[in-house]
């Protein structure tokens, strides 16, 4: 069931590199061989900048991994207090547990390690520290953490990934290949003009062509059956942009005395935060940290409005109505 429904499209990633061949000709040194490392490195940017954030991808693939996360509910914006941040209950960690999922793994930009250095646990022991028994170098609470230099990683739209990884696979349908070509032209694919006439320029052009797809297994599982949108990843980072707050329901009949529950949703650019402040306006009526409204049995008010308020950002509200019935 994990993989009902689901397709792996390869697409390919192929690059071009044109060299006049008197530049090889007057080379002391294997041109090629300092190029195909070069560009390996390229394509694994491109790879990783796609799965991870959506950069580029081929439209039959499906969303980043951090977009996806974003719009789970599973983003945790940064603030002054680190440890809180990712150990804390909704926190990064947290985010994976509570959707049902054993995180294993993390991925952090480089400038993470600086902010993690100082954190303790409450017996005053590091919760991020070298690893010479795990598979990397790193360990955050006893998962491996993985820093890549390849410049994939965007510390604007992430600071870190926490989830489980094996509910990530990739598949290559072809591995990287090398064809050497010394005739043919290469266009520009947007003006469709020629920008090199190998032949006529004397040149000599090594392609590199690649094919593999890439997916995310079904989130629901024992453990998250009941949990709404679930998702195997979270995403730590800096606030976004919070857009609108959204009450639901947004109008409501409650009798004098009874209780209804309501939810907000906030939607935004970026990681936003989905805590809201709740409050009405009602003269005699009381509304829980959670969004339940209490209609008391002495309320004088006919209407009741139900506000949301993000704690992010204070000037955006949702609201909804609630008619008092007897």
């Amino acid at each position: 069931m994990a993989w009902d429904k689901k397709k792996i499209y390869a697409e390919e990633i192929a690059v071009i590199v044109p060299i006049p061949e008197a530049a090889l000709d007057d080379a002391d040194y294997d041109i090629w061989g300092e190029v195909r490392p070069r560009l390996t490195e390229a394509f694994g940017k491109v790879i990783d900048a796609a799965i991870l954030f959506g950069t580029n991808k081929p439209t039959t693939w499906r969303d980043g991994v951090v977009p996806s996360a974003i719009a789970a509910g599973n983003g945790v914006v940064a603030s002054s207090d680190v440890f809180t941040d990712i150990m804390g209950e909704g926190g990064l960690i947290a985010k994976v547990e509570l959707d049902g999922f054993n995180p294993n793994g993390v991925m952090a930009a480089i400038q993470m390690r600086g902010k993690l250095r100082g954190l303790k646990d409450t017996t005053g022991q590091p919760i991020f520290k070298s690893d010479m028994q795990g598979a990397t170098r790193y360990g955050l609470d006893g998962m491996d953490m993985y820093f890549p230099m390849n410049g994939a990683f965007d510390p604007a739209q992430a600071q870190m990934i926490v989830g489980d990884w094996t509910q990530l696979v990739y598949a290559i349908r072809q591995d990287m290949t090398f064809k050497i070509f010394t005739e043919g032209v290469i266009q520009d694919p947007s003006t469709k003009a020629i920008t090199y006439n190998l032949m006529q320029n004397d040149m000599v052009a090594l392609r590199a062509v690649m094919r593999l797809g890439w997916e995310i297994a079904n989130p629901v599982n024992a453990y998250n059956v009941d949990v709404v949108n679930p998702f195997p990843f979270s995403v730590y980072g800096k606030a976004g942009t919070v857009s609108t707050v959204t009450v639901s329901p947004a109008t409501a009949t409650v009798n004098k005395g009874a209780s209804k529950a309501f939810a907000a949703s906030v939607a935004g650019e970026g990681i936003v935060s989905g805590d809201v402040e709740w409050s009405q306006s009602g003269a005699k009526s009381s509304i829980s940290e959670n969004g339940i409204l209490t209609v008391a049995s002495n309320e004088t008010s006919a209407s009741i409005t139900v506000t949301a308020k993000s704690k992010q950002d204070s000037t955006k509200t949702g609201t909804a109505t609630v008619t008092v019935s007897s």
